[in-house]
């Protein structure tokens, strides 16, 4: 028994021994250096490489391969100068003050927003309700149509006539039409919605059969229109998964903005904000 207790008493002793020796080891696991007797926690490695990471994300770059060790270049240099600023006494410094304080509630009222954010993610739900709704008020006929525009209405009424004495539209638009971008094409404007052009333009519009051309000069505030339907078909929206992002930040910011809102709302004060 006593020989027992002896063993014990040895095996407890190379333990504490052993942590003794691996205590230190554990301490430099979870620094990076040591700059004047002060040590530099490898967290702030860890903290600069995800802060520029989420950067590099949010602009669709990758971090370069040697990014741990420029990180760890900049927190060791960047305790060097602390410590020497430190040294110098600017930390009493007005300027500084100032600046940390107005560091401190910005870093504050942004992590105000961000805890909201963490707390009222958008659901699969609601991105499914605000797509249907948008898909609801999408529905209708889109309108494939061309047009010539000239600046003066004699200057239509000769195109019109021009046309009607067997020339084409498509070769009349490339030479005569003022609008850059659809008469290089012949006048083409493509499939879209009446309420993609203007009321004058789209009220004339919707009233041609296919392969109709207005025969009175439709005027708007850019000039004199002849307008001509090549086309309609149902209006199509792109599935869920193509605007799964877009209908999520939209009601992420409508979310954001309702909450900024509501404590405006709620705060007591005689300050009067721009309208």
């Amino acid at each position: 028994m006593k020989k027992l207790v002896e063993n014990m008493s040895s095996a407890v002793s190379s333990a504490a021994v052993a942590l003794a020796l691996l205590s230190p080891l554990v301490a430099d696991a979870q620094n990076i250096a040591i700059v004047n007797g002060k040590a530099v926690p490898k967290a702030r490695v860890d903290a600069l490489i995800k802060q520029v990471g989420a950067q590099a994300a949010a602009q669709g770059q990758q971090l370069p391969p040697d990014i741990e060790q420029r990180a760890r270049d900049k927190v060791v240099m960047d305790e060097i100068f602390l410590q020497e600023a430190e040294k110098r006494g600017l930390a009493a410094n007005p300027e500084y003050k100032t600046q940390m304080e107005q560091a401190r509630q910005a870093v504050l009222v942004q992590t105000l927003f961000n805890d909201f954010q963490k707390k009222n993610v958008t659901t699969d739900a609601e991105i499914k309700a605000e797509y249907e709704k948008f898909k609801g008020q999408s529905g209708g006929t889109e309108y494939r149509a061309r047009h010539i525009l000239v600046e003066k209405e004699d200057e239509a009424k000769a195109v019109v006539a021009k046309i009607k004495a067997g020339a084409k539209f498509e070769d009349v638009a490339k030479k005569e039409s003022k609008d850059p971008g659809s008469g290089e094409n012949g006048g083409d404007l493509d499939f879209a919605s009446p309420g993609s052009y203007v009321p004058e333009f789209s009220q004339a519009m919707v009233k041609l059969k296919k392969g109709e051309m207005t025969e009175t000069p439709v005027k708007s505030q850019f000039g004199f229109h002849i307008i001509k339907l090549e086309d309609t078909r149902e209006a199509k929206f792109p599935p869920i998964e193509e605007v799964r992002g877009q209908i999520e930040q939209r009601l992420g910011q409508m979310k954001m903005s309702a909450f900024r809102d509501e404590i405006r709302a709620r705060a007591k004060t005689d300050y009067k904000f721009t309208p």
